[in-house]
């Protein structure tokens, strides 16, 4: 595939999880773009290699193109009636950021176990928690700094 065809292959992933909620496999994308299996797996590794976005160590899975994840994750994202997951806290307001919509989001804080609930409307997020910590007390915190992001995004 040439160097249009791999980005196309990117673009058609995306419009693929905002579709659906969830990750082409390398066949759905082959017969998309109508091409073998062995190309579009090959477009797949040079995309991950570009971190366009990441696959499961040692597949042709996609793990997540952010901000979506292929996988269940605690940061559930409820927008144009589909439940989407996003890989971080991060990432769940980047869906319905890229998505254009509002959105409820559902995610539980890492450090009390608490369930917390976002909501998107126009552009604009409000938190809620449970009674026991204003939503003013609602915090994101990332343990790897942003410069390190990439040196094992999955983990991060």
């Amino acid at each position: 595939m040439d160097e249009k065809q791999i980005w196309d292959v990117r673009a058609f992933i995306y419009r693929h999880f905002a579709e659906t909620t969830h990750a082409p496999s390398v066949e759905e994308t082959a017969s998309h773009f109508a091409v073998t299996h062995e190309e579009a797996a090959s477009a797949y590794e040079q995309l991950h290699q570009r971190h366009a976005f990441f696959l499961k160590p040692e597949t042709h899975n996609i793990l997540m193109a952010n901000p979506f994840s292929a996988v269940e994750t605690s940061f559930k994202v409820h927008a144009n009636n589909k439940t989407y997951f996003a890989n971080c806290a991060w990432d769940s307001f980047g869906i319905p950021a890229s998505l254009h919509v509002d959105a409820e989001i559902e995610a539980v804080c890492s450090q009390s176990g608490e369930n917390i609930h976002f909501t998107v409307r126009n552009q604009q997020v409000r938190a809620e928690r449970s009674q026991s910590v204003r939503a003013a007390d609602v915090l994101v915190h990332f343990l790897t700094p942003f410069k390190d992001w990439y040196t094992d995004l999955p983990s991060t």
